[in-house]
């Protein structure tokens, strides 16, 4: 597999199938609730990956009170932490990291991410953005445009690390380079939503030196 060497000025990571493996607990969670609901749950699950939970909410039940049925998934997923673990090379990259270099940008609510953070004993950033932080979630560039304010730098010196469609996009239109990882959906899927780079993921991605940018060796599965 090709290397490539890249510069940045930090690094936004999505949560969820970037930095921690926890799908096995969001599809539970998710197809328990389509299935309560009436819907496909792989439908459901699908819509759900890489978005804050009540914008799915509002798209299958327009009529529901959003507040009260986002409340109970919340309360699902904060219950549902079995198999949430750090996913390969994710501490080590951390623990490299210069604390001012690097953020991490959920879509889920402030108190979710802080419970499955602790479920994976991986460090607390110096900067969390989550869904409690932002107006308009992913999709949206706002939540890596803040990342990237918060921490001194522009968002187009910034790479962002996203597994979702909807978290590419965001990070696109916040005129970031991206990096996808096949986490959670296929290499095709990832190459639709236009990332720079596909790699497996962290132990993929090398520091190799901090020095006024932080410089890295990726190994790629596939290029844009």
């Amino acid at each position: 597999m090709p290397r490539t060497s890249i510069q940045t000025d930090a690094l936004l990571f999505d949560m969820d199938g970037v930095l921690i493996d926890s799908t096995p607990a969001v599809a539970r969670v998710w197809t328990r609730w389509a299935l309560d609901h009436g819907f496909d749950p792989v439908e459901v699950v699908r819509r759900a990956q890489g978005r804050p939970s009540i914008t799915t909410i509002r798209e299958l039940l327009p009529d529901s009170d959003h507040q009260v049925e986002n409340a109970r998934v919340e309360c699902s997923e904060m219950e549902d932490l079995e198999g949430v673990v750090p996913l390969p090379g994710t501490l080590e990259l951390l623990n490299r990291l210069p604390s001012e270099r690097w953020a991490i940008v959920t879509s889920s609510t402030r108190a979710l991410a802080e419970v499955r953070l602790r479920a994976a004993h991986l460090p607390r950033p110096a900067l969390f953005i989550t869904a409690s932080d932002v107006t308009h979630g992913k999709p949206h560039p706002e939540p890596y445009q803040k990342a990237a304010e918060c921490l001194g730098f522009r968002s187009a010196n910034c790479i962002v690390v996203e597994d979702a469609p909807a978290g590419i996009k965001a990070g696109r239109s916040a005129g970031s380079r991206v990096i996808a990882f096949p986490t959670t959906v296929p290499v095709p899927e990832l190459q639709k939503a236009g990332p720079d780079w596909i790699i497996e993921n962290c132990g993929a991605l090398a520091l190799q030196s901090v020095n006024g940018q932080l410089n890295f060796q990726l190994q790629e599965l596939s290029c844009k």
